[in-house]
């Protein structure tokens, strides 16, 4: 084999093997997405539920209601560009945890009894 013909050969490989790389990568960003949707949504039914059983004042589950809007922003804003990456996905996955906490706490305050 010449020069030219293993330079062509290589490129090729590489190419190859970055499109199964993106391959992959993007395989996986779907799990993703579904885990901080379900989430998101479970948070959601947790801020409903404390409002039905009045453990949630009004005011309480507005705030929790701006927080998750905000993080659907988020979310929005991180699948944009068709993918959600590991990155964003800690972010988002930092502030869900925020504001599962503030949830929590807000159902067990003295307020909402």
């Amino acid at each position: 084999m010449n020069t030219f013909t293993k330079r062509i050969t290589l490129a090729l490989a590489g190419i190859l093997a970055s499109g199964a790389g993106l391959v992959a990568q993007s395989t996986a960003t779907p799990k993703r997405e579904a885990q901080v949707e379900r989430r998101a949504e479970r948070q959601q039914k947790r801020i409903d539920k404390g409002v039905a059983t009045g453990k949630m004042t009004p005011q309480e589950a507005a705030h929790a209601e701006k927080r998750e809007a905000k993080l659907q922003g988020d979310i929005a804003k991180a699948e944009a560009d068709g993918k959600i990456t590991k990155k964003e996905q800690v972010k988002l996955n930092a502030e869900e945890n925020r504001n599962s906490r503030k949830i929590y706490r807000k159902k067990h305050n003295a307020k909402g009894n």
